[in-house]
Formats: C-alpha cells, structure tokens, sequence
C-alpha cells in the first residue's frame, strides 16, 4: 500500500467553499475573527460597539441594534488578539500507506488544508508545517487562495520517509511559537508514547492550545490478512515473516488499541486535545468532527 502518489485537486478549495457555508448553516454559535471555539474561545466577553466600517465582517454586525438605529454597528470583544493557527503535518515513512482513498498522507495533508481555509476565512493566520525529525514551514505566510494553492502543489510532490522525531522536532518549534496560538498535529502518532508526550508537553507549555489528530487506516485496525505474511517496518526498512492467525490478531489489535489509549491518556493529561480519525471515512465528516468538538 506504500507509496502512494498523493493527488489532490485545486477543486478541492471549491469542495471547501462549498462545506463551510453548509457549516455556517449547521452551527448556531457563530464563529467571529478570533475563532471562538471550546479550544481558543474561552472568556471573549462582549466589551463594546463600533461602527461598521467598509472590509469588517458583515457577520459580526448587531441586526437587533440595526433594528432600532437603522445604523451599523459591529461588536467588540474584550482581549481581542489576532490567532495564528500552526498546522503541522506528519511526513514519517508510516504515513505513506493506505489505498487511494484512506492514504494517511494525503488525509492528514487535506485535514491540514480545511483548518487553513477556514483560518483564512475567519481573518486568522495559519502557519502549515511538515516535519520528521524538525519542524519544516513550506507556507510564505499570505493565509489566503493563493498561498492554498501553492500549498496542494506541494504537498502533490512530498513522499513521506524517514522516521519522526516528536520530541526534538516539536520541542524546537514550540520555541518559535510567540503569540496566540492554536497548534493542530497531524500524524499517526507510531512512535514511543512517551517522546508523543514530551513533544506535546513542550507546545502545551507555550500557553498555546493544541489539538492531536491522529489518523489511521482502516487495513491498521483490520489487516485482513491471514497465514505466513512478511511484515515490513516502513520506518527501518525491517521485515518479519510471521504466521498471522486468529490469536495473533487479537494480540496485534490489543496491543494497538493500548498505544491509541496511551497516547490520548497522556495527551488529554497535559490539557490538549486528542481526536482519532479513520481515514477510510468520508473526509467532510472527519473533518466537521474535528471542526466542531
């Protein structure tokens, strides 16, 4: 199932556009410019009226006071700061497995590529990352289509190798992060538990939100195979021939299931939050789940 030539389209944006205004129908909390969430919403009060001014966001505009004045007038919100959203995506050899429409990759790419646009839209800035053993910024810092574009582009030609380093690489970046931030991983988190723990701890440490996404393929839940199989480490070029049956399964599956259960204990423990997505679900449904917790 390796390597898999990751293919995103530039119609993507448009899929894009096209859910967040389903979003924006579904949700009743309406999302202002500092990106009010569980995460990074918290203890935005409202502090006092402006008038509209050309470029403001219609969204904010107060109709109730409209009604009564026949004027414009935008709400303000105490401690107003502009977010910076850092999206960091996992580009280790065992991300670069999965079919066509559950490659881990190519997921967590366009899971990164929804929290840019939507960033974007709410006149957020996000920072998009890959990383392995460092943190590697591949955005120009516009946080608009173009710099999207550019972005599918580049990640069109990425093919993951290598292993990560969670500890050393997110150490290091947390150093650079200097203002309000929201800090989303991506990855699916195959390393030592405790070195996932130190690399986050090390961004929760910062005063910056951070969410953990971790995705696996649904062939990783359920190999599906049966009798004397080679088992090939992506990470260390490795094999093991074993003889894959109904015990062994279970013990793999257990075992699995521990790791997932370590990490987000572990995780949760340090005040961030941990999603776990199964690439072989609908992307918008995945996507929505992680939007909207």
């Amino acid at each position: 199932m390796g390597g898999t030539v990751v293919t995103i389209e530039p119609d993507f944006l448009d899929e894009l556009g096209r859910f967040t205004a389903a979003l924006n129908r579904q949700t009743t909390s309406i999302r202002q410019g500092d990106q009010q969430s569980p995460r990074v919403g918290e203890g935005l009060t409202f502090s006092d009226y402006r008038r509209y001014s050309p470029g403001d966001d219609t969204r904010r505009i107060d109709w109730k006071l409209f009604a009564r004045t026949e004027e414009y007038f935008i709400k303000q919100y105490e401690e107003e700061r502009s977010l910076t959203v850092h999206l960091l995506v996992d580009t280790s050899a065992s991300m670069d497995y999965g079919d066509a429409t559950s490659h881990k990759f190519e997921y967590a790419a366009k899971l990164g590529l929804g929290f840019a646009y939507l960033t974007a839209e709410e006149n957020n800035d996000f920072q998009f990352c890959t990383f392995r053993d460092r943190v590697n910024r591949i955005d120009t810092g516009q946080s608009n289509r173009g710099e999207l574009l550019s972005l599918i582009d580049q990640l069109n030609e990425m093919t993951p190798g290598g292993t990560a380093d969670f500890e050393s690489a997110l150490e290091a970046y947390a150093e650079r992060i200097r203002s309000r931030s929201l800090v989303v991983v991506f990855s699916d988190c195959l390393a030592d538990p405790e070195a996932l723990e130190s690399g986050i701890a090390a961004l929760a440490r910062n005063d910056a939100d951070v969410l953990l996404v971790r995705v696996v393929a649904p062939a990783e839940r359920d190999p599906g195979v049966v009798g004397d199989v080679l088992f090939a480490d992506p990470e260390s070029d490795e094999t093991r021939r074993s003889y894959f049956s109904g015990s062994l399964a279970e013990t793999y599956q257990s075992r699995l299931d521990a790791h997932i259960d370590s990490v987000s204990n572990r995780v949760t423990a340090l005040g961030a939050d941990h999603v776990l997505i199964n690439t072989g679900e609908d992307y918008f449904d995945s996507f929505a789940s992680i939007w909207l917790q």
